[in-house]
């Protein structure tokens, strides 16, 4: 049995449906590494060094959390921190397509690996890092979609982007 579990993401920014997941990880794995992708083929609002660096902030009370950047293939990140599950959330119907895709590829590249989907408590299935940047780029306050640190980072960043 596993006791590893990976969390590949950008985490750009951490939202409390991430931090759901985890804390609920943790619950179930003895370690939960989350790994914070370095290039995914998104243009990402906060450095890798800052995405890690929130990440630790906000789950510092999370036991068996291990965090750090990665590059490359999960599955070779996967094998590399010698676990064997990665770790989903699927949101809403529309990340279901692209994660059973994502899922379908990484089994033919390594069929020992294997993906757990986990839904979101429905307090935060709608929230994406994606809206709440906008929110946030729009003066919008997101503290209900983020930690305090994390929004405030946020307002800092859009502050200094206008100038």
């Amino acid at each position: 049995m596993s006791t590893k579990v990976v969390y590949p993401g950008t985490f750009d920014p951490v939202t409390f449906g991430h931090i759901d997941l985890i804390k609920r990880a943790s619950k179930i794995f003895e370690q939960v590494i989350i790994g914070v992708a370095y290039t995914s083929g998104k243009n990402t609002l906060f450095s890798l060094e800052e995405r890690v660096g929130m990440l630790k902030k906000v789950t510092s009370n999370i036991k068996g959390l291990k965090i750090e950047p990665f590059e490359g293939l999960i599955v070779n990140y996967v094998r590399s921190k010698k676990a064997r599950v990665v770790l989903r959330g699927l949101r809403m119907i529309s990340d279901f397509e692209y994660e059973f895709q994502m899922a379908l590829s990484n089994r033919q590249l390594d069929a020992d690996i294997e993906t757990i989907f986990v839904m979101p408590k429905p307090a935060y299935s709608y929230l994406s890092s994606k809206l709440i940047k906008e929110i946030a780029l729009l003066g919008g306050d997101v503290e209900k979609f983020v930690p305090a640190a994390v929004a405030r980072r946020l307002k800092k960043k859009f502050q200094s982007r206008k100038g």
